[in-house]
């Protein structure tokens, strides 16, 4: 939760670099993705998990997403999903996309476009990178890497299409 506005947001983390991407997203999608990664069960299934529940009976696993685009302040997503040889590519918001891949624990991947202009870079105390535009303040992001260091996520494969959430661009 941003705390000045009291918005929600996700942040994805590059792989590689020190290098983030925060997508303001709902109240119930949030809560979606913190459900799922904090390991908490809800007494009747969300949304999510109901989509996800179906899928599975359907034969249907999520191979991918990816966040595709930004156009006038609104991030655009695929949802990439498996049924036998057949791969299905679905439009979706960010939110719902990333709610449902961490229930298939499917790799989420960012275009390089999109971070190259919504990208926010940490900057190292020497001074290696510099953050484009307009600095970070250390102790809002300090927030948020308290967070992804708390979170207990397992460690999945690198390749687009393989099952797991790792990848360079997230």
């Amino acid at each position: 939760m941003h705390l000045p506005t009291g918005q929600h947001v996700v942040i994805l983390k590059e792989k590689t670099n020190d290098r983030y991407l925060p997508i303001w997203i709902g109240t119930f999608e949030a809560n979606a993705i913190a459900m799922k990664i904090q390991e908490m069960a809800p007494e009747r299934p969300i949304t999510h998990d109901l989509i996800t529940s179906t899928f599975s009976q359907l034969g249907i696993s999520g191979s991918r997403i990816v966040i595709t685009s930004l156009s006038e302040e609104v991030f655009f997503a695929r949802l990439h999903l498996q049924q036998n040889d057949h791969e299905i590519d679905v439009d979706s918001r960010p939110s719902d996309a990333i709610a449902l891949a961490v229930r298939f624990e499917c790799p989420i991947f960012v275009a390089a476009e999109v971070l190259d202009r919504a990208g926010v870079i940490h900057e190292h105390d020497k001074g290696e990178e510099k953050v484009p535009e307009e600095k970070v303040d250390e102790g809002r992001l300090a927030v948020f890497r308290d967070l992804f260091n708390s979170l207990d996520v397992p460690d999945l494969p690198d390749e687009p299409g393989s099952r797991g959430r790792g990848s360079s661009s997230s």
